[in-house]
C-alpha cells in the first residue's frame, strides 16, 4: 500500500512538472528561435523533395540512353518509394527511442550520400538499387521533421507556422523542376543527382546543432534537458502569450488541464499496438487512406508528366521538362494560400474541398479525352496543385492526432502508405497507359481522389488546439 501511495504521489509530481514545462513552451509566441529551427529543418526537407523528384527529370534522357520500357520506367520510380516505406517505419521507430534530431541527421546523411552515388550509376539495375537505398533516407526524413516542427509549435497559429515550413517541400519540387529543365539538357543527367546530394552534406552539420524536441525530452522524463531547451526559447524573446499578473485565471485553467492530461499519460510508453486502440483506431485508418489516396494522385501525376509529354505528346526534351515545371509552380502558389487560410478554414474542410476539386478536374480531363497537350497541362497541373496542398496538410494533421509517446511512430507508419501509393501509382500508370491509353490513366487518378473525398468526412478538427488536448 505504501509503495502504491508513493508511486501515485510521484506520478502526480511528474505530471505537474511536465505540465509546467509544456505551459512555459506554449506561452512563448512564435519568434526567431522557432524560425531558426524551421529554416534548418526546412533546408533538409527542401533537398528531400529535390531528391524525390530528381529522377523524373532524368528519365526522359535515360529512356533513350538505356532503351527503357514503360514498365522499367515505372519500376525505377517505384524503387525510391519502396525504400521510403522502410525508412518511414524504421526511422519513425528510432526517433521515439533516441530522439528526433539524431534520427533525422542519419536520414539526411543517407539520402545525400546515395544521391551522389546515383550520379555514377551505369545501368538500370545499379540505379534501381541506389534509388532504393536513397529512398530509405528520404522516407525517414519528412515524417520525423514534421513531428519535430509540430512539437516545437504552440496551439494558436500552428497550422500557418507549420505549412509555411512545409512550403519548402513544394519549393524543393519546384527547384528540381527548374534545375532539371536546365541542367539535364545542358550538362547531362549525372549532374542532377550531384546538385541534390552535395548540399545535403552541408545541411547535416547545421542539423546536428539543433536542440532536441522539448516535448520528446519531457515524455522521456529528461526534465533538466527539456528545461535547458525551454530556457533558451524563453531567453530568445521577452514576449509571452499570457501575462502572469493579468491572466492568472486563464493560466490556472490551462495548467490544470495540462496536469490532468499529463497525469493520464504518466508512465505510458508508445507502441505500434496503441495505434489500433479504441481511442486511436479510427484516426489511424482515416489518415492511412488519406495518405494513400492523395499521394497516389500527386506523385503519380508529378513523376509521370515529364515522360508523358515526351513519349505520348512527342514534345522536344527541353520543352517537355519546362512544361512539367509548370505543375510545381502552381503547387507552390497553392500551398502558400493553404498556409494563410488553413487555421481559419480548418483541416477537415480544406482537405475535403481539395479532394473534390481535384476529382472534378481529373474527371473533366478524362471526359475531354486528354488528346490535347495544353488541356493536359492545365487540368492535370491544376489537379496536382490542389492535391499538393492536401499532401502538405497531412504532414501537419497526422502528428497532431497522436500523443508525443507515439507521434513519430504514428506519423512514420501513416507516411508509409504514401510511399506504397507512390510506388504503385507509376507502375499502374505504365500498365494502364500501355493497355488502355492516356484517358484511363486520369480516370484512375480521379477515382483515387474520390476515395479521399469520402474518407475526409471522418477527420477530426485540430485547428488551434494544443497537441496534448487533441491526443487526450
Amino acid at each position: 500500500m505504501k509503495a502504491d501511495a508513493f508511486t501515485a504521489v510521484t506520478d502526480v509530481a511528474d505530471a505537474q512538472r511536465n505540465a509546467q514545462l509544456l505551459f512555459r513552451m506554449e506561452n512563448v509566441p512564435f519568434c526567431r528561435w522557432h524560425t531558426k529551427a524551421r529554416i534548418v529543418m526546412g533546408s533538409a526537407t527542401f533537398f528531400d523533395a529535390f531528391d524525390a523528384l530528381s529522377l523524373a527529370f532524368v528519365l526522359p534522357v535515360l529512356v533513350g540512353l538505356w532503351h527503357l520500357t514503360q514498365a522499367e520506367v515505372g519500376l525505377l520510380i517505384a524503387a525510391g518509394y519502396a525504400g521510403q516505406v522502410i525508412g518511414a517505419l524504421f526511422f519513425g521507430w528510432l526517433a521515439e527511442r533516441i530522439g528526433r534530431v539524431p534520427s533525422i541527421s542519419m536520414t539526411v546523411g543517407l539520402m545525400s550520400v546515395m544521391s551522389i552515388a546515383c550520379a555514377f550509376a551505369g545501368n538500370f539495375h545499379m540505379l534501381f538499387a541506389l534509388r532504393f537505398l536513397q529512398g530509405i533516407g528520404v522516407g525517414g526524413e519528412v515524417p520525423i521533421a514534421a513531428t519535430y516542427i509540430n512539437e516545437l509549435s504552440q496551439a494558436k497559429g500552428r497550422g500557418r507556422f507549420f505549412i509555411l515550413y512545409e512550403l519548402i517541400f513544394p519549393l524543393g519540387l519546384l527547384a528540381a523542376a527548374q534545375v532539371g529543365s536546365f541542367v539535364v539538357p545542358t550538362f547531362g543527367w549525372h549532374y542532377m543527382f550531384l546538385v541534390g546530394g552535395i548540399p545535403g552534406m552541408v545541411i547535416l552539420l547545421f542539423l546536428l546543432k539543433l536542440p532536441e524536441s522539448p516535448r520528446w525530452l519531457v515524455s522521456k522524463g529528461r526534465y533538466e534537458s527539456a528545461g535547458r531547451v525551454i530556457d533558451g526559447l524563453e531567453a530568445s524573446t521577452t514576449r509571452r502569450t499570457l501575462d502572469v499578473q493579468r491572466d492568472h485565471v486563464e493560466i490556472e485553467k490551462r495548467m490544470k488541464a495540462l496536469v490532468d492530461v499529463q497525469a493520464a499519460g504518466t508512465k505510458r510508453k508508445g507502441s505500434w499496438r496503441e495505434l489500433f486502440s479504441p481511442i486511436f483506431r479510427k484516426r489511424t485508418f482515416v489518415v492511412w487512406v488519406l495518405w494513400g489516396a492523395s499521394y497516389f494522385v500527386a506523385n503519380g501525376i508529378n513523376n509521370w508528366l515529364p515522360t508523358l509529354y515526351k513519349t505520348v505528346y512527342h514534345l522536344p526534351l527541353q520543352q517537355a521538362l519546362r512544361m512539367a515545371s509548370i505543375t510545381n509552380v502552381l503547387s507552390t502558389c497553392a500551398v502558400l494560400v493553404c498556409a494563410l487560410l488553413v487555421d481559419r478554414i480548418g483541416r477537415r474542410r480544406w482537405a475535403g474541398a481539395c479532394f473534390f476539386v481535384s476529382c472534378a478536374l481529373l474527371t473533366l480531363l478524362t471526359v475531354l479525352g486528354a488528346d490535347n497537350v495544353w488541356t493536359v497541362a492545365i487540368l492535370a497541373s491544376s489537379a496536382y496543385a490542389v492535391m499538393g496542398t492536401t499532401t502538405v496538410l497531412l504532414y501537419l494533421y497526422t502528428p497532431e492526432i497522436y500523443p508525443t509517446r507515439m507521434r513519430a511512430i504514428g506519423t512514420g507508419l501513416a507516411t508509409s502508405w504514401l510511399r506504397l501509393a507512390s510506388a504503385a501509382a507509376p507502375i499502374l500508370t505504365g500498365m494502364v497507359l500501355s493497355a488502355h491509353g492516356i484517358g484511363w490513366v486520369f480516370l484512375m487518378f480521379a477515382a483515387s481522389a474520390a476515395v479521399g473525398l469520402i474518407t475526409s468526412r471522418f477527420m477530426i478538427e485540430t485547428s488551434n488546439r494544443a497537441l496534448e488536448e487533441i491526443s487526450s
